[in-house]
């Protein structure tokens, strides 16, 4: 039998013995396609003499890995451009999986991007680009510093050429609708409409041809298979009356053209592609901005004390780093000396800034506010928490989608399908038509292929999904793409991050008691919480802004513990518990019911004391927003799981919970622990909606099912989300799944419109009734019907903003 062999050199880990070496070999005598091979122990690698019509390099690799050893290969992430379907993402990931040296490929049609595990000394990035390039489409290998800039302007570009081409087409295709319809019996009406429907069959609709063309080569069929042949067959046959209409006369048939029905098609093609790409989202920047959280230069103490801009990536552990008032943090590491108080919401999500002392441990893209401290650089690069948190979105959006989009499936039985039955009809025709075989089964040819136009389908899912975010926008909720709107419907369980989303996000006074009550008192407070830097002493203040203030003779913040201030001769203290121990300062029995009370509450207390007992205690808390309670109502009246997830304490966590009804919740994790509880929900076959406006929620949103994002929180999560609620009103929550519902009944109402008159129609196009009743479908009567599709699909997306106003 004859082979087609090749030596291929199979780099390994973990090779460290004979036996090792003995037990691959193993593995290499049972693995199909591998003629001979030798395992170099000392180069660590496989010498396989492999026949390529056989051998299957996932199926070496995973054989391998079973073993416990493994093969050395590269991972990388690649955009590619031109795919305008999800079976175009289809096509490439078949490409790239054949591709020598390559172990696996995933393809995301929503982000436009592959995934590709490949063998580098094996397989060649050149290769993957003219493979991709052969059946047309494109994958960008070239790396730079500006890649994600250039790849946004890339797609802005093919946007606006394609709303460009589209609103062309739509200007010739007008008049030949117009006079196709209306004004066929005119002097010269052929010419005229043959002269305007050429551009648009061969300029603006060229790309469908081209890829046609493309996909035969490779023996696929997408789409634009279908539009190419029924444009191009109705165009040509209409040409070719146009030109010898005595062919049909002589016969004693009339030479109808079909100039209308091509241009038509091809122009609502068109839009529906724009439709499109509008409901599409752009992942990219939420990954620039994750980035942009980072400083690229950093203050350095040199050994002999001197102060150096460095830029980030020379960064060594082990450096003295300085941190400035109002800089972000560089990478992460150890307080050395100097005191502050960092923004970490990025990383915990909660609205009160940390303290920072000897020995604290402070994050990079974290905000240092007014204080300033020396710090010891511990981890840099790949290996801080923010490049952590970056690389989880990158593998959470980067994911395959949990569904394909249901049009595409359809479209890929029923393109050959129709092709077919085309085919068919007219050999059948031409056995059994008699005399006019030819003629009749090239009619019913064109008809067929006529009327199974994909216009409607091409109409049916952007025109619902158009509406549907249209009325997602009018009551506030921002839907960015078509999948996302289409899943909620199937969403069983809710996660909601706590601060800036069950909450308000921000600090505020929620209860005083004073055990000696007066406008003097309270200007005194105010007095001394103004000159605090102390986040929690801005809530007090702005409690009590309308006050004036006393003047302050003497002042000091005391790290940890509060702030002590002389106003008229008078020592007065304003802090936590510990402040008032260290001063011997007494709290009586007054307060003690409203300390227990609010302790349970989890809120945060500030005493108020002159030097001898406590004036007032004040309560500081995250206020629940109003709508939550509500919102957490309407969800379990559905049937939905709700759950609660914050990086707050034990008690903080434990009070909300109870005060907004939910009854499963986790306090005190990590970003990562998000990710991971949205993965282990999902593990368990739930659909997962993750509801968060923090930074620290971007992980846990972009491998959420559905993620929504609130519209005051932070643009990384906005960025990340697939909807986000612009007033942060939680209600809208169970009206956007409300929405999916409605929508998604429309889509399936549409695609049954899009298809019954195909079901119906073609095999009445093919010459069905013809034996029984001598009926054969006029290709006019056909264009017709498919019209007649079109506008029941469009009206069926109209009547959605009817019932969606109802919400």
């Amino acid at each position: 039998m004859e082979t087609h062999s090749k030596i291929l050199s199979i780099p390994l880990e973990g090779i460290h013995s004979e036996h090792c070496a003995l037990i691959v070999d193993d593995a290499l005598d049972k693995t199909k396609g591998v003629l001979n091979h030798n395992v170099e122990l000392n180069n660590h690698q496989a010498k396989i003499e492999v026949d390529t019509k056989q051998f299957n390099l996932k199926q070496l690799t995973e054989n391998i890995r079973d073993l416990g050893y493994d093969v050395t290969t590269l991972k990388k992430t690649f955009p590619i451009t031109g795919m305008t379907c999800a079976s175009c993402a289809v096509s490439v990931e078949s490409i790239l999986s054949f591709e020598e040296g390559v172990v696996s490929a995933a393809v995301n049609y929503a982000n436009a991007t592959a995934t590709v595990e490949y063998i580098p000394g094996i397989a060649k990035l050149e290769n993957f680009k003219k493979a991709i390039q052969s059946i047309g489409y494109d994958i960008i290998i070239e790396e730079s510093e500006n890649q994600e800039d250039e790849l946004t302007k890339h797609q802005e570009q093919q946007f606006s050429a394609l709303k460009r081409k589209t609103i062309a087409a739509a200007l010739f295709t007008f008049p030949v609708f117009v006079i196709g319809m209306f004004f066929m019996e005119m002097p010269y009406a052929n010419w005229i409409m043959w002269a305007f429907s050429t551009p648009v069959v061969f300029w603006y609709g060229r790309s469908f041809f081209i890829n046609a063309w493309k996909q035969t080569k490779h023996g696929k069929a997408n789409m634009d298979t279908l539009v190419a042949l029924s444009t191009g067959i109705a165009y040509l046959f209409s040409a070719f009356n146009t030109l010898f209409p005595e062919f049909w006369h002589s016969r004693g048939l009339h030479a109808h053209v079909y100039f209308e029905a091509a241009t038509v098609v091809i122009t609502f093609i068109l839009l529906g592609k724009v439709l499109e790409e509008r409901a599409k989202g752009n992942t990219a920047s939420a990954i620039k901005k994750l980035i942009g959280l980072q400083p690229k230069t950093v203050t350095r103490i040199t050994k002999d004390g001197q102060q150096e801009d460095i830029k980030i990536s020379d960064v060594l552990i082990g450096d003295l780093l300085l941190a400035k008032p109002g800089e972000k943090i560089a990478v992460d590491g150890s307080v050395l000396s100097g005191t502050s108080f960092v923004d970490e919401s990025m990383i915990s999500g909660e609205p009160i800034p940390v303290a920072k002392n000897l020995n604290d441990k402070v994050f990079a893209g974290t905000l240092n506010q007014k204080g300033s401290f020396q710090y010891k650089a511990e981890k840099i690069g790949s290996d801080t928490l923010l490049s952590q948190i970056i690389q989880m979105v990158q593998n959470a959006q980067g994911s395959k989608a949990p569904v394909q989009k249901l049009v595409d499936k359809i479209a890929g039985i029923f393109v050959p399908i129709v092709i077919g039955i085309s085919i068919l009809a007219l050999i059948v025709w031409i056995i059994l038509g008699g005399d006019n075989g030819f003629t009749q089964g090239l009619l019913a040819m064109v008809t067929v292929l006529v009327i199974a136009c994909p216009c409607a389908l091409g109409l049916a899912t952007p025109t619902a999904i158009m509406v549907g975010v249209g009325k997602g926008a009018e009551k506030g909720i921002l839907i960015k793409d078509a999948e996302s709107l289409e899943l909620a419907k199937k969403i069983d369980t809710v996660i909601f991050d706590k601060t800036g989303t069950l909450t308000e996000g921000k600090p505020s006074v929620v209860a005083t008691l004073w055990k000696e009550e007066s406008h003097q008192l309270h200007s005194i407070l105010l007095s001394m919480e103004s000159k605090s830097e102390h986040p929690l002493a801005e809530a007090v203040t702005k409690h009590y802004s309308g006050m004036h203030p006393q003047k302050v003779t003497e002042f000091e913040s005391i790290t940890g513990f509060g702030v002590k201030a002389k106003i008229e001769n008078q020592v007065y203290f304003a802090g936590n518990k510990r402040l008032l121990k260290e001063h011997n300062i007494t709290t009586d029995a007054f307060f003690s019911e409203f300390i227990a009370r609010q302790a349970e509450l989890g809120h945060t207390l500030i005493y108020f004391a002159d030097q001898q007992k406590t004036i007032a205690v004040i309560a500081i808390a995250d206020k629940i927003k109003e709508t939550s309670i509500e919102a957490i109502k309407q969800l379990q009246a559905l049937d939905i799981e709700v759950i609660m997830l914050t990086g707050d304490n034990e008690s903080t966590a434990a009070a909300v919970a109870k005060t907004v009804g939910v009854t499963e919740y986790k306090a005190g994790i990590l970003p990562e622990d998000k990710l991971t509880y949205v993965k282990i929900l999902q593990s368990e076959g739930k659909t997962v909606a993750m509801v968060g406006d923090g930074i620290n929620d971007s992980a846990a949103l972009a491998q959420a099912d559905v993620s929504i994002a609130m519209g005051k929180g932070s643009d990384i999560a906005m960025d990340v989300a697939h909807m986000t609620i612009i007033s942060s009103d939680l209600l809208k929550v169970p009206q956007a799944i409300s929405l999916s519902k409605q929508t998604v009944k429309t889509i399936r109402q549409n695609l049954f419109w899009a298809f019954i008159y195909n079901l119906i129609g073609i095999p009445i196009a093919a010459g069905l009734l013809y034996p029984i009743n001598g009926f054969l479908l006029n290709p006019m009567i056909a264009g017709a019907a498919m019209a007649l599709s079109s506008v029941s699909v469009v009206s069926n997306s109209l009547w959605l903003k009817y019932r969606a106003s109802k919400l």
